[in-house]
C-alpha cells in the first residue's frame, strides 16, 4: 500500500517471562461502501446522517463510519507488525450506522464476506474465532433465538475457521465452541450476546435465547472438570456505557444471568474479550467477598464513526487495533499494545499506524491479570495522572480534552461494576466522596472566613 509506515517502539513485545502467545483483535470495522471524499460534505457517506463531513480524506471522517482504505489499512497494519499471530479474534460489527432501509439482508451479507475475504487474504492461515455483532444481521440488532439464513449463510462463510459441530450451533443460534487452537485443555466461547441486547426486541420476552446460557454453563461446568482454561469473546459486554451515564447494554435479567455465570466459572475463565463501545476500556467482575475474579477486556473500534447516542458528547475514537500477549501454558493475559491510526494526520499528511501504549508500561502492572487491572482501575479512580491517561486511551488518543469530576465518576463505576444496583450505588457513593473531600471542606473555609471577618 503505498505511503503505508508502522512504527514499532523498542522493546515492543516486552520481556521474555517463558512461554509467550499472541494474537490480534479487531473489532468493529463498519465499512461504508458509499464512502466518497470527493462529495460535498452533506453528501460524503450515508453513516454520517445530517452531520456534514467536512474533513474527509482518504482513510475516512470522525461522523463516517470506515471507508474502504481505512479497512485495508487496518488489516495490512495487523500483517505489518505480526505477519503469523497464534490466531485472531474478530468481534463483528461490519455494516454501516444507516437506517435499515438502506441496507437489507443480501447488502449485510455481502459485507460479512467481504470482510472476511480480506482477512482471509492477509491472514490465510491463521484461526479466526469470529463473533456477530449488533450490526451483523437484518434488521439490525434483531438477532434471532432460531435458525435463520444470516446464521446459515454466515457459517458457511466462515467454515474454513468453524468445526462441523461449531457449525451446527452457529446455525441455530450464532455461537460456538471449540478447542483452543485444537490443543486439549484450552478453549474458546463464542457468544451471541447480541441476544441479550437491550435494543432487540425479538428475544426480551424470553427467559434463555437459544438456549445459551444453559449451554454456556454446560460447556464451563465440563471445562472445569476436565481442567481446561478458557477465553470468552463476544460483542455487546454487559454493564454500561462509560460515556452516557446509567446506559446499560444487556436486558436487566440477562446481565444479572451473565454476571451470575461469570461469578461461578471464574475459576477457568482467563480472559473476556468483547467490542461495540468502539473506546478502548475495561470491566472488573467480583467475587461476592470483593476479590477480583475476571476482566472483560474492551477493544476499541477500527471505525471512527461519531456516535449519534443522546448524550454523548464528541464520542469518536482515532482507528484502534490491539495486540494480545499471553502465557500459552496458563492463558493469563500477560500485556496488551493497543496502536492506532491518527485519522487527521493520515488524511492530511501520512498513513501511519503506530504504537499508542502497552499496558503494563504505561499503568505499571506486571501483567493484565484480573489483580493487576482491579490496581489500574484503583489507580484510575484515585490519580488525577492515571485517569487522564486512561480517559485519552478510551478514545484512542482522539479527546484530550480534561476528565473533570463528572468524567471519573463514569468511568470508575462503568469499569467497577457490571452489576446494575450496585453500578447505581457507585455512582451515589462516588458523588458523596466528592462532596465530602471536596465541595464540603471548600464551603466550610469559606464559611470561616466569612466568619473571621464579621465576628
Amino acid at each position: 500500500m503505498s505511503g503505508f509506515m508502522f512504527i514499532i517502539a523498542f522493546g515492543l513485545f516486552g520481556a521474555s517471562f517463558g512461554l509467550s502467545g499472541r494474537f490480534w483483535h479487531i473489532t468493529d470495522l463498519h465499512w461504508d461502501p458509499t464512502y466518497d471524499p470527493s462529495k460535498e460534505p452533506n453528501s460524503v457517506c450515508a453513516s454520517s446522517g445530517s452531520r456534514p463531513a467536512s474533513n474527509a480524506g482518504t482513510f475516512g471522517d470522525y461522523v463516517c463510519d470506515s471507508p474502504w482504505n481505512l479497512i485495508n489499512s487496518s488489516i495490512s497494519a495487523m500483517k505489518a507488525t505480526l505477519p503469523d499471530p497464534d490466531f485472531i479474534v474478530w468481534t463483528g460489527d461490519d455494516t454501516p450506522h444507516v437506517p435499515n432501509e438502506q441496507l437489507g439482508e443480501e447488502a449485510v451479507l455481502g459485507i460479512i464476506n467481504n470482510l472476511t475475504y480480506i482477512i482471509k487474504q492477509h491472514f490465510p492461515k491463521t484461526k479466526v474465532y469470529s463473533a456477530l455483532g449488533n450490526h451483523d444481521f437484518h434488521p439490525k440488532s434483531q438477532l434471532p433465538a432460531a435458525f435463520h439464513n444470516i446464521y446459515n449463510k454466515t457459517s458457511e462463510m466462515w467454515k474454513e475457521w468453524l468445526h462441523l459441530g461449531s457449525q451446527e450451533t452457529f446455525r441455530q443460534g450464532g455461537f460456538y465452541t471449540e478447542e483452543l487452537l485444537n490443543r486439549t485443555g484450552y478453549r474458546m466461547i463464542v457468544l451471541n450476546t447480541n441476544l441479550y441486547y437491550d435494543q432487540n426486541k425479538v428475544t426480551e420476552g424470553m427467559e434463555d435465547p437459544a438456549g445459551q446460557f444453559a449451554w454456556a454453563d454446560h460447556i464451563l461446568t465440563e471445562a472445569a472438570n476436565k481442567k481446561e482454561k478458557v477465553y470468552i469473546i463476544g460483542h455487546v459486554p454487559p454493564g454500561f456505557f462509560e460515556k452516557k451515564r446509567s446506559k446499560p447494554w444487556f436486558i436487566a435479567k440477562f446481565n444479572e444471568q451473565y454476571l451470575k455465570l461469570i461469578q461461578k466459572h471464574h475459576a477457568v475463565i482467563l480472559g473476556q474479550f468483547f467490542g461495540h463501545h468502539h473506546t478502548d476500556s475495561f470491566r472488573m467482575i467480583y467475587n461476592s467477598d470483593g476479590s477480583p475474579v475476571s476482566t472483560i477486556f474492551l477493544t476499541p473500534g477500527v471505525t471512527p464513526w461519531k456516535t449519534s447516542l443522546p448524550g454523548v458528547v464528541d464520542g469518536a475514537n482515532n482507528p484502534g487495533i490491539r495486540l494480545f500477549e499471553y502465557d500459552t501454558e496458563t492463558l493469563l493475559v500477560k500485556d496488551m499494545v493497543t496502536y492506532y491510526l491518527n485519522l487527521t494526520f493520515a488524511n492530511e499528511a501520512q498513513e501511519r499506524w503506530e504504537k499508542e501504549y502497552r499496558l503494563t508500561e504505561s499503568f505499571q502492572v506486571p501483567d493484565a491479570s484480573p489483580l493487576s487491572m482491579h490496581k489500574i482501575l484503583e489507580r484510575i479512580a484515585n490519580d488525577n495522572c492515571y485517569l487522564q491517561k486512561y480517559y485519552e486511551y478510551n478514545s484512542v488518543s482522539y479527546d484530550l480534552t480534561n476528565c473533570d469530576k463528572n468524567c471519573r465518576i463514569d468511568h470508575v463505576c462503568a469499569a467497577r461494576e457490571v452489576d446494575f444496583s450496585r453500578y447505581e450505588h457507585c455512582l451515589e457513593k462516588e458523588a458523596a466522596v466528592y462532596m465530602c473531600g471536596g465541595l464540603l471542606p471548600f464551603l466550610s473555609v469559606l464559611l470561616s472566613l466569612v466568619l473571621t471577618i464579621y465576628v
